[in-house]
This record gives C-alpha cells, structure tokens and sequence, in this order.
C-alpha cells in the first residue's frame, strides 16, 4: 500500500500558514510537495508556517489576519494557539454597509419534495404532536405521559412520526416581567407552532406557574385547526378534578389522542424545494470545517436561496470577528444596521458576565487545530454562501421572509438549535471535525463530517463526508449538490438521517438572559 502523499493546504495565496490535512498529521522531516521541510511534527488539520514569520507579524490564513506571533516563528514549524496573540474585535463602527453586490443567482427551477402542508401556509417535513409546557415542574409527568403515548396510541396512528414534549426550564422562579423575557417567551411560543407540528397545539400546564398558558400563547397566535375548537387546550395539573398522578396522565392522554387523530388524517404532498426552512449550524468543529464542510454547506445555500428556500445561518460569537463581510453583504442599510444592533447587543450581554468572545473556543476545537475564534469565524461564515443577506432575527423571532437570514442566537449548539426551532426551521444542516452525536427530535438533522477520519469511525453517525474535499476526491460543488440532494430526500421521508435511525435528540435549551428571582 502506498504512503499518502502529504497533504498542505492554504485558503488564499496570501496564507502564509497551510493546514495539515494528512490522516494523523506528518512527522518532522517530512517534505512538502512545496519543497519545504517540516521542523516539527505537525497533527491533522493544524498549521505550518509557509515562511519565516518574525515576532509580531502577522499569522494569515483566508487572508485574514488571525493572530499576531508572539514569538519568532521559522517556516515549516507548527503554529499553534500558544505561539498567537489573538487580534481585537472589529469595531461596530465604521463598518461597510451594503457595499457588495453578489452576482444574481440564476433560479434553479423544477426540484421539489413531499412535505406536509398546513393550514397556515407553511410546510412540515415531518408529521409530530408536540406538546408544549408552561413551567418546567411539569416535566416528569408530561414525560411519564410521552412514553406511554408513544407505547399505547402512536401505533393506532401510523402517518404521526413521534410524539415530543417540549421540556424547558422556564415558566417560573424568574422575572417574567423583565424586559429580555421577551426572549424566551416568544421563543416557547414559536417552538409551538413549528410547521413540523401540523398546527396543533396542545399544552400541560401546572397551574401556579408565572407563565401562564394564555399569556404563553394568546387568542389569536395559534392557528384554529377546527372550527369547533375556540379555546387553547390546556391540561392543567392542579385541577381539582384530577385525583392522583394516573387521572393526570389519563387527561393528557385523552387530549393528545384528539390531535393525534387529526395529524394522521394528513398526507404528504409535492411541494416546490422553496418550502425548505433550513437552519445551517456547526459544533465540535476542526480546522477542516472551513475549507470542506463549511464551504459546502455555503454552497447548498446558495442552491437552496436560488430554489427559493429560506435559510438561516446564526452563532453571534462564531461571526462577530467577520461582522465587515456580513454588513456588506447585507441587501440593505436597514439589514446591516440590525446585523450590528444584535452583536452590540450580544457585546454588551457577554460584558455583564465578564467574559468576551474569546471564551467562545473550545478544547476540542484546539485540539483540531482552531487556534483562537478569529480563525474559528472565518471558516465558520462560509456556511452563509455567497448570497445578499436578506433578514435578521432576533433570539426567538418567527422567521418571516424567504432567502438568506442571520438569526441571532448563541453559538452553544442546544440553544442554537434550539431558537432556529423557534424561528420555523424543518429542516436542520449540521457539521463536524471533532464529531459529537447532536441530534433533535423536532426536525431532521443532517451531519456533515469535515474529515475522512471522523467519517469513518462514526460512520452510522455522519451522513455526509466532506472530507473528500480535502483529498481531491470531490469538490465543494459535488458535495453541496449531495447535500442538496440529500435534504430533498430527508424532507420527503425517502431518507431517515443517523441521528433519527437512532432517535438522538438534545434537550432544547431557552436562551435566558432575563434575571432569576
């Protein structure tokens, strides 16, 4: 068996650091097909200064000044988080605003999938009763309920896919009247009427709880699936006509089999690929998440936009360090001016807790080689594509506009997840270096493996390798056209993802800055 030959690769000809891209990484001595000779044993997806960097120069990799040397570094040795001092935040000032122009999308016409279509215009890829909870106290009985509506009335129901309650930790014990309340109210709320959900709603209820059920979902913020049915329907525990645990349970039953039998009534149907409400994330990433997954991900977006679709790239912190690139690319002023309002307002939320962005990196991401998140958010960005930027959202918003979107959230992967739930997403685009198992119970999730290595040892995991990219097996545009493929696929229910064939699913996770009392 022949020896791989090593593998170098740079971003821009500018670099003047490559990424290591070899199974294992390469020893010292090893020669370049550059010519250059390793000084160091260099792992996988980490760098090797292509010149004699001085102390102080820059580190450039996507011609982006990544970190200054904090030390002189020779060509050919291994640069690593330790040798960088990172560079300061963008000022939010002076920023260019709706300055770039992307070259018109062609359309891309004729693609569609099966999709379940609701009263209110939008489409679910899948078919769920979700049940919704005011307060978290009510959580252990609304899952002790789950578990049995799955084993007695899910198979008397064979076109409803699952049955999900939607467990949080809000509802009570906080200020519910505090201004960023707002946030995990509406996000609650939004999460109820996902368009995965078929727009029944149905909610248990403790009964003392702050967050009561009227002021979770009032009149007029739910659609009516029939007309006899005026009221939110509410399983309240405290009800003075439940006597025990089992007359609760009993109730929640009773109510989730009347919309149990109305979601099973509905079909699928053709829909045009413009219906995919699509949320594009990454966690557990690697250096190679931004020349192989990330970069074809960036490419199915720009498919999807050119279909018609909405999609919804997010992580504040994960693209503050290229807030320049977003605010040009905006559509126009007004969206360039919220995109900076949602990173000042995410400044100033990381200031009260005495942290900055730099807490955003994660060992595991240093361990694949991300020295700092200015490196982190330059491959990071690429999964928005090249498309104008049409939208912002904030935390919990309702998305309601096609093409392209920042949705402001978190870059933690639950919370993250978590609000692209909330703002309508059916359809869910994950990547990954390091690998980590993340799954939802609420929408699809697709994994994408940024490396051959990762690809092969969680091969029931991942269900698309980018990490032919790396090796010139594949380009960015035959795997973003696998991706897009693949996601037609999954929304039709032609194709289950890992993360469904073994039913992994995170909790979701409110994003909460309003005060606990």
């Amino acid at each position: 068996m022949s020896t791989p030959l090593p593998l170098a690769i740079t971003m821009h000809a500018a670099d003047n650091v490559a990424i290591i891209a070899n199974d294992g990484g390469l020893p010292a001595g090893t020669v370049l097909p550059s010519g250059l000779t390793l000084r160091d044993a260099v792992p996988q997806a980490h760098k090797v200064a292509l010149v004699d960097i001085p102390a102080g120069g820059v580190i450039r990799r996507y011609n982006v000044a990544i970190g200054y040397a904090l030390q002189p570094i020779a060509a050919g040795s291994w640069v690593h988080e330790k040798l960088l001092q990172m560079p300061e935040a963008r000022s939010l000032e002076g920023l260019p605003i709706a300055t770039v122009q992307p070259p018109v999308l062609e359309p891309l016409e004729g693609y569609t999938f099966e999709g379940y279509r609701n009263a209110d215009g939008s489409v679910g890829t899948r078919n769920i009763l979700a049940i919704t909870q005011t307060v978290q106290c009510v959580a252990g009985v609304t899952d002790f309920a789950v578990q049995r509506i799955k084993a007695e009335l899910l198979p008397k129901y064979p076109h409803v896919d699952d049955v999900v309650a939607l467990a949080h930790t809000y509802g009570c014990g906080v200020a519910i009247d505090a201004p960023d309340a707002v946030i995990p109210i509406r996000t609650v709320r939004n999460l109820s009427l996902n368009p995965n959900f078929g727009g029944e709603v149905m909610v248990v209820s403790l009964g003392c709880e702050k967050l009561q059920p009227e002021r979770l979902l009032p009149p007029g913020s739910f659609p009516i699936v029939d007309e006899r049915e005026q009221a939110l329907d509410v399983v309240c525990l405290q009800d003075e006509a439940h006597v025990g645990f089992m007359s609760m349970v009993d109730s929640i039953l009773r109510q989730a089999e009347q919309h149990l039998r109305r979601l099973n009534a509905r079909r699928r149907e053709t829909v045009p690929a413009s219906e995919l409400v699509v949320g594009v994330q990454c966690g557990g990433s690697d250096a190679f998440s931004g020349f192989t997954a990330n970069p074809a991900v960036g490419f199915c977006t720009d498919l999807l936009v050119r279909a018609g679709a909405s999609v919804m790239f997010s992580e504040v912190t994960e693209v503050r360090d290229g807030i320049d690139q977003l605010t040009s690319r905006a559509s126009s002023p007004e969206v360039a001016e919220a995109m900076i309002r949602e990173m000042a307002w995410y400044d100033n939320y990381l200031n009260k807790g005495r942290v900055d962005r730099s807490a955003n990196t994660t060992p595991g991401n240093k361990k694949g080689g991300l020295s700092n998140i200015v490196e982190k958010a330059m491959g990071s960005i690429v999964k928005s594509g090249s498309a104008s930027i049409t939208g912002v959202l904030s935390p919990g918003e309702k998305l309601q506009r096609k093409g392209l979107t920042y949705a402001a959230t978190p870059a933690s992967d639950f919370i993250c997840g978590t609000l692209q739930l909330a703002a309508g997403m059916n359809l869910h685009v994950f990547t990954t270096g390091r690998g980590t198992p993340y799954g939802l119970a609420e929408a699809p999730v697709i994994k994408v493996a940024t490396r051959h290595d990762l690809a092969r040892r969680w091969h029931d995991l991942m269900d698309i390798n980018a990490g032919t990219i790396a090796t010139g097996e594949k380009t960015i545009a035959d795997v973003g056209w696998e991706m897009f493929q693949f996601m037609l696929d999954v929304a039709s229910g032609r194709k289950k993802t890992w993360a469904e064939q073994w039913k992994l699913a995170n909790q979701l996770v409110l994003f909460n800055p309003a005060p606990v009392t």
